[in-house]
């Protein structure tokens, strides 16, 4: 009875679904996240007669044989790049991406990480580092006698001071790109860290070399639809459902067999 099997394992896919739907809609207010899918292929299959064989009885070729499927697996859960509705904060130092592109900062343990949250704090020192503590890279240190800055499409960072007329220029944001950023590796707090599949970091300039423009007082929202995500749910749902009529459906069939004298 391989429909008890096979039935599991459509319900374990569908499960699987639902986790990363209620994952997207916990992160419907977190900055800059981007929504994830899961993405599903079939298990292998029991050849009882593989097409073309030759039929014995009167020598013809089977057209299409005989293949019985084995169930579903899990292939990944990718990220859907698309770019969040950017909303006006008014901070000096809230900076949406708007096109591709990351910011770098480093973690404790020296390794490069990267974000598309650009809500940045400063520190006691006046270094620029993330709500979490991380410094951005380059280093930007903010003055604590600039009455405001301003930072343009390109990240050049500019200092205002009472005692000068023009600003002051203070530093200026990179951004790293990827060849493939769906391959880079989620590790929580909004942050990524590059792996073989998403190959090294592109670092520019923003604005440049295809990475995004930096847009000073706003802020990128997630990019999770809710009313597609809640669509997807109802259809996992009914998904899991219909698999686990079918294992209802074999065990009263066994049930029944057990029955026959």
């Amino acid at each position: 009875m391989r429909a008890l099997e096979i039935a599991a394992a459509g319900m374990s896919a569908q499960q699987t679904r639902v986790e990363v739907i209620s994952n997207n809609l916990a992160n419907m207010s977190t900055t800059g996240y981007n929504a994830r899918r899961a993405e599903f292929a079939d298990l292998h299959y029991q050849q009882v007669a593989r097409p073309g064989t030759i039929n014995a009885s009167d020598g013809t070729s089977l057209p299409t044989g005989v293949q019985l499927g084995l169930g579903v697996r899990t292939t990944a859960v990718s990220v859907m790049l698309s770019q969040g509705s950017l909303t006006q904060t008014g901070g000096d130092l809230d900076l949406a991406i708007e096109g591709d592109g990351y910011l770098e900062v480093t973690l404790p343990s020296g390794v490069s990480a990267y974000t598309r949250d650009g809500g940045l704090k400063l520190t006691g020192d006046g270094q620029v580092v993330t709500s979490d503590g991380y410094p951005v890279v380059p280093d930007i240190t903010i003055p604590s006698d600039a009455r405001s800055i301003s930072i343009n499409a390109e990240g050049e960072v500019y200092g205002y001071f009472d005692d000068q007329v023009q600003p002051q220029f203070l530093g200026q944001f990179t951004m790293a790109g990827f060849t493939n950023p769906k391959g880079l590796e989620a590790i929580g707090s909004n942050l990524f860290v590059e792996t073989p599949a998403s190959g090294p970091s592109l670092v520019g300039t923003p604005g440049e070399d295809g990475l995004g423009a930096l847009r000073q007082g706003y802020l990128e929202n997630s990019s999770v639809d809710p009313v597609r995500e809640v669509s997807d749910l109802i259809a996992a749902q009914r998904g899991y459902e219909l698999n686990s009529k079918v294992i209802t459906a074999a065990d009263q069939m066994l049930s029944s067999m057990v029955q026959v004298r």
